[in-house]
């Protein structure tokens, strides 16, 4: 088996990849809070790690993916402070939470499917799981890591000595916060269930041994990946914006609760930008999948894009950085759908064939960028186990490329009779004429590619 090497934040390093337990690589993912459609920044990440999910299937590894979905109030500031996002959302558009929720987890997945992201083998609901996070306080509050004030109940970091190691030991002076809660004793402290909040009459409520109330944003997740994963996972994934309060608060009651390291791995990719900014609801620099498709792009257009650039670096979304992309995964499906067609394979029956020189790159912390510049080295030099190595690969880049080539080679009988009449044309060298339905062809959205010995290939333009 391939070895991965996936860097590490918690360590800040490149590591060789070991399971916990090796019949089974528990991964969890923090999923949307939906209050809204999902940006393209927000993607990013679901990208990144539906194709850590399917490089590690690839690898011959068993994989358990949750990705929770947080209904709950979820507020504007990582920190326990701010407008809660879900009554903000329920005000605007006139409808109850759930209603809410329901809508915005539906739009997430229809993107995700146009993205081509493998659903999740556990999608879990906070409003489901109330229960298991009061069992995971009550655990906290039992080995002496919570207090109550002002009805609400915190996280102790002070008992914790790491806490704060995933982001270096930094104080939350450093991190940005809305207000200043007077209630608690540190300011790194957090909130673990509320009795009392800035919101009057608020709309999600529930039992509990403190009272009726709801729970902080951070225990949310750490209740459901024990609930669904156990006590110590393999990997857990999320944006950098996630390092500082979530994730390492994540980490704080996770293994206060347990004893146990919560995670072995911490995966993180970066920001994307919109014109050298962060692409952020609040700011209203956002783009969605529905924008993009609604000036002619393919959604698998944006995964190419995501591709070029390493996780962990930046990316800079631009309308001409897309069109570029664009560009190239059509390039790319042309070429392989002409020489699918030239030489005939069947493409019912796919061959198999790992390539170390497309495999490696991926291995080595998920550097997609340098496969696809190998792809494109097979690209220019086809021959059949360089097409099928492609095809291959692509089971773990996720771009579609064999349907992609199918729906290229469709060609309806009325388009292949107008290329026969252009072929008839240039037999009789009248250019003209053949110029003209080689045009139409292109309106009606096919090409028509010339190659030896008098002979053509027609792709359908639109994939």
């Amino acid at each position: 088996m391939k070895t991965l090497k996936i860097f590490n934040t918690l360590s800040r390093k490149v590591e060789e990849f070991e399971p916990i337990d090796k019949n089974l690589v528990r991964i969890y993912c923090c999923g949307p809070t939906v209050y809204h459609f999902a940006h393209l920044g927000n993607f990013r990440a679901y990208i990144n790690e539906d194709i850590l999910v399917r490089l590690l299937r690839y690898l011959g590894y068993s994989v358990k993916h949750v990705m929770n979905i947080t209904d709950i109030g979820h507020l504007v500031s990582d920190a326990d402070e701010g407008e809660d996002k879900m009554i903000l959302a329920a005000k605007r558009e006139r409808k109850s939470v759930l209603e809410v929720a329901e809508f915005y987890t539906n739009a997430f997945f229809r993107d995700s499917q146009k993205l081509n992201i493998k659903r999740p083998d556990v999608v879990c609901k906070a409003t489901e799981h109330i229960q298991d996070m009061i069992e995971l306080i009550k655990r906290l509050e039992d080995k002496g890591f919570t207090y109550i004030s002002n009805g609400n109940v915190y996280f102790d970091t002070a008992k914790l000595p790491d806490y704060g190691k995933l982001r270096g030991g930094c104080t939350c002076n450093t991190i940005s916060r809305v207000d200043e809660d007077l209630n608690k004793r540190r300011q790194e402290d957090f909130v673990l269930w509320f009795t009392k909040s800035k919101f009057e009459n608020h709309i999600l409520l529930w039992d509990s041994p403190w009272g009726s109330g709801y729970p902080g944003w951070h225990i949310e997740c750490s209740a459901m990946a024990i609930k669904h994963l156990g006590e110590s996972i393999d990997i857990h994934c999320g944006g950098v914006d996630h390092i500082p309060v979530h994730h390492t608060n994540e980490i704080a009651q996770s293994e206060g609760a347990t004893g146990k390291p919560f995670a072995k791995y911490w995966v993180h990719n970066e920001f994307v930008l919109f014109n050298n900014d962060k692409m952020s609801k609040s700011k209203g620099t956002i783009v969605t999948v529905s924008d993009i498709e609604e000036q002619g792009f393919n959604a698998l257009d944006y995964r190419y894009l995501c591709l070029t650039a390493h996780y962990r670096t930046q990316l800079n979304f631009t309308m001409e950085a897309l069109s570029s992309a664009r560009n190239a995964r059509k390039t790319l499906i042309h070429n392989l759908a002409k020489f699918a067609f030239e030489k005939k394979l069947d493409l019912s029956k796919v061959e198999k064939i790992q390539s170390n020189t497309l495999l490696d790159p991926i291995c080595e912390d998920l550097n997609t960028g340098v496969a696809l510049a190998e792809i494109w080295g097979y690209a220019r030099s086809l021959n059949e186990e360089n097409f099928w190595s492609v095809l291959s690969i692509d089971e773990i880049l996720g771009l579609n490329l064999l349907e992609s080539i199918k729906i290229c080679l469709e060609i309806p009988q009325d388009v292949n009779d107008l290329a026969l009449e252009r072929q008839r044309y240039r037999q009789i060298k009248d250019f003209k004429n053949a110029d003209l339905i080689r045009e139409k062809l292109y309106q009606m959205g096919y090409l028509i590619l010339d190659s030896k010995d008098d002979k053509f290939v027609i792709l359908r333009d639109t994939v």
